[in-house]
């Protein structure tokens, strides 16, 4: 009975916490635990307390206003301008963004398959073709297709707890000094070249098409205002469960002897002469569960702010919704089938994102101060105060990624 009143609670914090542990999220943090041990794990404290303050302003946002972040950008009461410049700076980070990623989303997830099965490409008419790539793709296709939120939100809910299990238990083994996260938790060091590394692991937790998703989805699990208490709960609860798993992996990668990580496999295989062949297997289950979330988030996310930008819901623009998801999955599947680079579009993405997070997040705050929208559930001091301070963040982190780019 109390476990059933406890999963009653969770709405769709674990497609948040699936969003942002992505194949991207993985490397980045093994990485960080290969060049510099538990040193950097403060970075990824400060992500999930950034995380958390975002994304309860979106899913209050949500549930009082029973509008997502799209639609209320849409109707921003601004100069035609502004808005339609705010406008084209989502459609180019979400859109294309998430178009240009989900290749990385779908290859990540073919890269934990074949931890397991070794020879799973195939040449046709000349052209040699991942197939574990072709499975990861087929599979968020058939799930999306079958157009349940509910049916998703368990399917992520599980693949998220399958992730925590194979990361957390992939760290156990490798028997930990827990002294040294204390004080990579607390004792907040940056080395000169670990600038970069911290700035990825912050923009990999805190997700910009997120705060759309989120807004979006709890309007579906509540009817009202009533629901913000258990709406709170499963921000935290999925949030910080999430920061746990990409802890869990930096922690496992500070074990082993690498001089530099291309992708979570490279981890995978690591441990195996260290801690068994078992070791490899949880690594690479995670690896997979990671890559089929954030396949399945990351076009759902574009289509709900493409509906949304254009006053519609899924619903109302059922064509419109469909078509934004079936593209941005089919692009990504195909790119990463056909082993496929499409730098253009990914450096254009980067750009966008290096420029959108910090004003997606000042539009959210100055949002969450408008009365006529949220009534008496505007922010409070301390939430502006907490949001100011994350905006600060972003913008230094959209520095860094344009000044890397450029």
């Amino acid at each position: 009975m109390y476990i059933k009143k406890w999963l009653n609670k969770i709405g769709p914090g674990p497609l948040v916490a699936a969003a942002f542990i992505g194949p991207g999220t993985i490397t980045l943090c093994s990485s960080a635990g290969v060049g510099f041990g538990y040193g950097l794990l403060w970075a990824l404290l400060l992500s999930i307390i950034a995380t958390i303050s975002l994304q309860e302003m979106a899913a209050r946002l949500g549930l009082v206003s029973r509008k997502d972040l799209a639609q209320i950008i849409s109707e921003l009461k601004t100069t035609p301008v502004l808005k339609w410049i705010i406008i084209i700076l989502v459609l180019s980070a979400i859109l294309i963004g998430n178009t240009a990623y989900e290749a990385g989303n779908v290859s990540g997830g073919s890269l934990g398959l074949k931890v397991f099965f070794n020879d799973l490409n195939a040449v046709v008419l000349g052209f040699r073709l991942d197939l574990a790539s072709l499975i990861v793709g087929l599979s968020a296709f058939i799930l999306l297709s079958f157009e349940s939120f509910k049916l998703i939100q368990n399917l992520l809910l599980i693949l998220v707890i399958l992730m925590s299990i194979a990361f957390v238990s992939a760290a156990v083994v490798t028997k930990p000094e827990l002294s040294g996260i204390l004080s990579g938790l607390f004792q907040f060091e940056l080395p000169s070249n670990a600038v970069l590394v911290v700035v990825g692991l912050i923009g990999t937790t805190v997700v910009p098409y997120n705060l759309f998703l989120h807004s979006a989805l709890v309007i579906k699990k509540w009817n009202s205002i009533d629901g913000l208490g258990d709406a709170r709960f499963d921000t935290f609860l999925a949030v910080i469960l999430g920061g746990f798993v990409s802890m869990a992996v930096v922690v496992a990668a500070a074990s082993v002897n690498l001089d530099t990580v291309k992708s979570g496999s490279d981890l995978a295989m690591a441990l195996e002469p260290i801690f068994g062949v078992t070791a490899k297997h949880l690594m690479g289950m995670g690896l997979f569960a990671a890559g089929l979330t954030s396949a399945i988030t990351a076009p759902l996310a574009a289509a709900f702010v493409v509906s949304g930008l254009f006053g519609q819901s899924e619903t109302s623009g059922d064509k419109l919704y469909k078509m934004v998801w079936k593209v941005v999955l089919i692009f990504g599947t195909v790119v990463a089938t056909f082993n496929l680079k499409p730098i253009v579009l990914i450096t254009f993405a980067q750009v966008a994102n290096g420029v959108f997070l910090p004003i997606i997040a000042l539009i959210l705050i100055w949002v969450m101060n408008k009365k006529l929208i949220l009534g008496k559930f505007t922010n409070t001091v301390f939430q502006n105060i907490v949001g100011l301070l994350v905006f600060l963040i972003t913008l230094a982190l959209s520095y860094r990624i344009l000044i890397n780019l450029f």
